[in-house]
């Protein structure tokens, strides 16, 4: 399927001069074959997984959950088990690896750097006036700037839809990359919103502006909308990192998440990457799920292809 057209590698550098200049570019992308992404999206999801490398996929996939509580009603205990659920997702079975990272909000970074320290999972907070947004740019890097002062090692922002929707793409460039810098050596995730922005072109654009202004991730959406990550948003995001990194050589991660719970559902993602991105995405620094229930299944998945039995969601710990 074709994606973008052939971009002069020094044109790149002058498309963010301007809001002129940055419109005509995102607005030169090709139109995406919404039935052509759809239908790839379906084969893809269709390709048959052998006992021997499910194994090896369940295992990646747990290494790539960023395990995630962002609810109102958080509390420090909750988080401490959370923390200690990425560090030993199976406490029957220490060779189960840990997962990517635990997300947060800001005022929960230091109780979950606490309870993964010395482990190696990231801890990821939730920022920028999650999840709508709205709030001045002088309060969002305040947010910002508290969740890395207490430790965070991953800022995941959102953008102001609103902003990009009435094609204030300058507007939504620029916070991004007074994010980026307010975020110091935390990776970035900039968090679309994928089921607000209506359209896949509208998904195309945004992540071609998020990889321009510095994102080390792109990620769909919040999982606080009714439609998160899907195979075709997560396809057509891939499909944006893989043709960003051959015309600029720098190498951008995708995160879907809300709304992948099943093992069955994660493998599917993987096929996505391999096929799409390539093998060089198949690794945490590279690829995440957004989720909290996904680790379950995964666990018990794991757990049937080790003994043959099926132990059941009473066998694993609940978020």
């Amino acid at each position: 399927m074709p994606t973008n057209a052939p971009i002069a590698a020094d044109a790149l550098s002058d498309v963010t001069s301007s809001d002129n200049t940055l419109r005509r570019f995102l607005h030169g992308l090709p139109g995406v074959d919404a039935v052509g992404l759809e239908a790839r999206a379906a084969s893809l999801g269709t390709r048959s997984i052998k006992t021997t490398a499910k194994a090896y996929a369940i295992d990646l996939a747990i290494s790539m959950v960023d395990l995630t509580t962002l609810e109102g009603a958080d509390t420090p205990g909750k988080v401490r088990a959370l923390g200690a659920k990425a560090v030993l997702p199976d406490p029957t079975d220490r060779t189960t690896p840990t997962t990517a990272a635990v997300c947060v909000y800001p005022d929960m970074v230091a109780v979950a750097k606490e309870a993964v320290a010395g482990s190696g999972v990231k801890v990821a907070s939730v920022a920028t006036a999650f999840p709508a947004g709205r709030a001045a740019l002088d309060v969002k890097l305040a947010d910002v700037r508290d969740a890395v002062a207490a430790g965070a090692d991953e800022i995941d922002m959102v953008i102001d839809r609103g902003a990009f929707l009435s094609g204030r793409y300058m507007k939504v460039y620029d916070e991004i990359v007074a994010v980026r810098e307010a975020s110091g050596a935390a990776r970035l995730k900039v968090i679309f919103e994928t089921g607000e922005l209506s359209t896949y072109d509208n998904i195309r654009r945004a992540s071609w502006l998020g990889m321009l202004a510095g994102a080390d991730f792109i990620k769909t959406s919040t999982g606080k909308v009714a439609v998160n990550a899907t195979p075709a948003n997560t396809l057509l995001m891939l499909e944006a990192v893989r043709d960003f990194r051959a015309q600029t050589g720098v190498q951008v991660g995708v995160k879907p998440a809300g709304g992948i719970r099943t093992s069955k559902d994660a493998i599917k993602f993987l096929v996505l990457v391999n096929e799409t991105a390539g093998a060089d995405w198949l690794d945490n620094h590279w690829f995440r799920f957004g989720a909290s229930s996904l680790l379950n299944d995964l666990l018990m998945q794991r757990q049937k292809l080790a003994t043959g039995r099926y132990s059941g969601p009473d066998y694993v710990t609940v978020d």
